[in-house]
């Protein structure tokens, strides 16, 4: 973990004090943005925004979070980052369908996720699971299905043609898929776990074994 804080800490960089931007309706699939309230040290309530650009991947995916506080920028770092805030450490990962990660770790007590901005498309999906939370479990429950079978059928097909190289074959035999799925079902599959995938990113929901092997 020590490691993990070092090599955070060489991420990091000061910020340079402009003003953070509001979140417009355009910027919905290129822009995260969240917020957290903590009392300071003088007791007086300080207002921190992490900020991220998802656009930032077309430079040469570096993409950076940027922190705010009470509207002016005060760091910025490559992901993963951990920012140093009252009392304990902002997280903020990505994953390639959006934000993995972005929580508070107080130094006491357990981790909490910082609050979507309303407009952004993390806000909207919270709201719309508060507002219909039985849709919004039955959308979470057939995200984790279309994983669940697009990487399973993947293993499955994957598992034939690396079985007949020799090595391989050597060591446990071959093996005969019993599914073959023609091309348009494995794209409508492929499809299917990139929208599940994408939106368990906007609940900030991850699973290096589904999500991951889901790309």
């Amino acid at each position: 973990m020590a490691w993990k804080q070092w090599a955070a800490s060489k991420r990091l960089k000061p910020g340079d004090g402009r003003q953070l931007q509001r979140f417009r309706r355009w910027q919905l699939p290129l822009r995260s943005l969240f917020w957290l309230r903590l009392p300071g040290a003088d007791g007086h309530a300080r207002l921190y925004a992490v900020d991220v650009r998802h656009w930032a991947r077309l430079d040469n995916s570096k993409v950076r979070a940027h922190l705010f506080l009470d509207g002016r920028h005060m760091a910025e770092s490559k992901l993963p980052a951990a920012f140093p805030v009252d009392g304990g450490v902002i997280e903020v990962a990505m994953s390639n369908y959006g934000i993995r990660r972005c929580h508070y770790r107080p130094l006491v007590g357990q981790p909490q996720q910082l609050t979507p901005d309303p407009a952004s498309a993390e806000g909207r999906r919270a709201r719309f699971g508060a507002r219909h939370p039985g849709l919004s479990r039955a959308i979470g429950i057939g995200s984790v299905l279309l994983l669940v079978i697009g990487v399973g059928l993947n293993l499955l097909q994957l598992a034939e043609p690396v079985s007949h190289i020799p090595p391989v074959t050597q060591r446990v035999g071959t093996f005969e898929s019993p599914i073959h799925l023609p091309l348009w079902l494995n794209l409508a599959l492929g499809g299917g776990a990139v929208l599940a995938s994408t939106e368990r990113a906007l609940r900030l929901r991850y699973s290096s074994l589904l999500d991951a092997a889901g790309r």
